[in-house]
């Protein structure tokens, strides 16, 4: 019997670890180790717990330690792995405030990432926290169910009087607290250091609905500005731009995440952000170990090369593929695009592959069509919503790179299509014949998915 050690119990750990126990329970023993007291948390529905769109936090865990060990597993939480030795396949955590040494047959590490602390005065996470906890109060990052349950019970604390809250990052989570803080009454700033809001996910046309749409609802946008401090004496009162100074009383900080392989450090060989390099069976460059998640790169079919994509989707496939290989059975990864989307009050945006300014980087020659157009009939008078779609393709072989689409309606099965598409290399030419079919409750006699790639055509 062959032992599997994973290391850490999140979305890809614990996809992995299913993976490994509901087809190769018989054949392999499963030990896993996570620095945390919960697993599986959605960090996605953070910010619905946080403004109350949501009755609880319960419906966001998928998994817990029972489960696991219900399937087979051999599960220790809040035992932090310490050292790992490649060569004699060890593995040393912290069990009870006490060492355990754990040897393995194959190593999936599932070790995730952790929050971005720019370089901001003032803020700083105290030494050891495993929690990311701020030493400045009111200073909060938001990665784990800890996390967002401080910030709630802060903001249910009537006598912190939490009014004014600034939220630094403009990125989905960003964008997503700075609407659930405004669900709940608050003054709401958003600052960034670029001129928009989700770059890199949509190109400025887009992304400008956005902008919009938070400023019609009430939420100041502090674009093109640099945090440079964070005040207060013991807890937050202010927050230093290179532009302006704002009273407040939180400010969140979302500016994103970096791989979290420490555990790996002058061993194993990684990407340019510092991401663990695997190969489509999630194989990193050492010998029976695997990495998954956000602590490992992926294959981008949009620039047909190595990325790092952090997305739960992906971290779920690649637990798949690596709980497979570990297990004995051969299987290697599709790749992904990216697909990604996001509503802020009522304005649902979704996007895969590359935007046109990505495109441009990723040395492609970018052609695009843009059109808006309503979703159904002009005869279907309720329901019917406007629904802007933006396509991205290469104009030498016109292989379809990637799209961006935005509507008050539900438009986010659209996107599969063209996460497909760039999967399969589909051309903005085949793309304009593609058998699509039509009921008015739905979509048009021609969609504008068609109408789209017809303009596209009509344009060469």
């Amino acid at each position: 019997m062959s032992k599997i050690v994973v290391v850490g119990a999140n979305h890809a750990g614990t996809s992995s670890v299913n993976t490994i126990l509901d087809n190769y329970a018989d054949e392999n023993e499963v030990v896993v180790f996570d620095q945390n007291s919960n697993i599986s948390f959605l960090g996605c529905g953070m910010a619905l717990w946080i403004g109350k769109q949501i009755s609880g936090p319960d419906g966001l865990f998928y998994a817990d330690k029972e489960l696991l060990e219900s399937k087979g597993a051999k599960v220790y939480m809040n035992s932090p792995v310490t050292a790992i030795d490649y060569d004699a396949k060890t593995v040393t955590a912290l069990v009870d405030d006490k060492e355990h040494l754990e040897s393995y047959d194959k190593l999936i590490l599932a070790t995730g990432s952790t929050p971005i602390l720019p370089p901001i005065e003032g803020a700083a996470i105290k030494e050891g926290s495993l929690e990311f906890e701020a030493t400045l109060e009111n200073l909060q990052f938001v990665k784990l169910f800890q996390n967002a349950q401080q910030v709630i019970d802060k903001l249910q604390d009537k006598a912190q009087h939490l009014d004014k809250i600034a939220v630094v990052g403009a990125g989905y989570i960003g964008v997503e607290l700075a609407e659930a803080f405004k669900r709940l009454g608050k003054e709401v700033t958003l600052i960034d250091v670029v001129e928009t809001c989700l770059a890199g996910y949509y190109d400025s046309d887009l992304s400008d609905m956005m902008c919009k749409n938070l400023e019609d609802n009430g939420i100041e946008l502090a674009f093109g500005e640099t945090v440079k401090a964070i005040e207060g004496d013991g807890k937050v009162e202010r927050i230093v731009t290179d532009k302006a100074t704002r009273d407040v009383d939180m400010v969140v900080l979302a500016v994103g995440f970096r791989p979290n392989t420490q555990l790996g450090s002058g061993r194993l060989e990684t990407f340019r952000n510092g991401a663990f390099l695997v190969n489509k069976k999630q194989e990193t460059s050492l010998p029976d170990v695997y990495a998954i998640g956000d602590c490992a790169t992926v294959y981008d079919n949009a620039i047909d090369g190595i990325n790092y994509i952090a997305l739960a989707s992906n971290a779920l496939r690649s637990g798949m593929v690596a709980g497979h290989n570990a297990a004995g059975y051969e299987m290697e990864s599709l790749g992904v695009q990216g697909s990604n989307g996001i509503s802020i009050f009522g304005l649902n945006m979704v996007s895969t592959g590359l935007t046109e300014e990505k495109a441009k980087h990723f040395g492609y020659k970018p052609a695009t069509v843009e059109i808006t157009d309503e979703q159904k009939p002009v005869f279907i008078e309720h329901g019917n919503y406007d629904v802007t779609l933006k396509i991205v393709y290469d104009k030498d072989s016109r292989l379809v790179l990637g799209a961006q689409m935005a509507s008050r309606g539900d438009i986010s099965m659209g996107i599969h299509l063209f996460s497909l598409a760039i999967q399969e290399e589909v051309t903005i030419d085949r793309l304009a014949l593609l058998d699509l079919f039509f009921l008015p409750h739905f979509n048009q006699p021609l969609s504008y998915i068609a109408k789209a790639a017809l303009a596209a055509e009509a344009t060469e």
